[in-house]
């Protein structure tokens, strides 16, 4: 009976093994476009990932024909969501600030994706990124369709029209 087990529990790590070794890059990628962290430096999306695989080896035997990467998506999408709201204290309301994110030893979100709410980020990456379908996107987050698509479309629009800076100021030129 112990042999059984052990055979057991060996071949399951294989092939848990076997998946992060061929997801966990990818599923990285993910994290670190929620988070909107440098690549270099990404904590936060590596605490995530680490998280969303460690729930996915605790289902893995009763995964019974699911998909390992669509759970362990989930369940990134899921914590992320969470961390959001704890982080900003809402999860959709407004457009984080660099420094409002920032602690003294934590760097502020970078790149295009930092300024969107956690909200527009995540259904953006599940979206584009991940190709998630509306409907599925929706259930995750536990909002209809027409609400994802009208986030959708306020985030790409965010993304592809950034604010502009600061209106120059004005300069006198003296009469000559």
């Amino acid at each position: 009976m112990r042999r059984r087990e052990a055979s057991h529990s060996a071949r399951r790590a294989r092939e848990f093994e076997a998946f992060v070794a061929g997801a966990a890059g990818r599923l990285l990628h993910t994290a670190t476009l929620l988070t909107a962290e440098v690549p270099d430096a990404n904590p936060r999306a590596r605490r995530l990932l680490t998280l969303a695989l460690a729930h996915t080896y605790a289902a893995w035997d009763r995964l019974r024909g699911e998909d390992p990467y669509d759970r362990a998506r989930r369940q990134l999408a899921a914590r992320f969501a969470r961390t959001a709201w704890h982080t900003y204290g809402t999860f959709g309301r407004h457009r984080p600030d660099a420094a409002e994110s920032s602690g003294p030893h934590r760097p502020g979100p970078a790149g295009a994706l930092a300024r969107l709410t956690p909200q527009e980020r995540l259904i953006v990456v599940l979206l584009l990124h991940e190709g998630v379908a509306e409907e599925q996107t929706a259930a995750l987050l536990g909002l209809s369709v027409e609400r994802v698509r009208a986030l959708h479309a306020r985030a790409v629009a965010a993304l592809l029209h950034p604010p502009r800076g600061p209106a120059p100021t004005r300069v006198e030129v003296a009469p000559s």
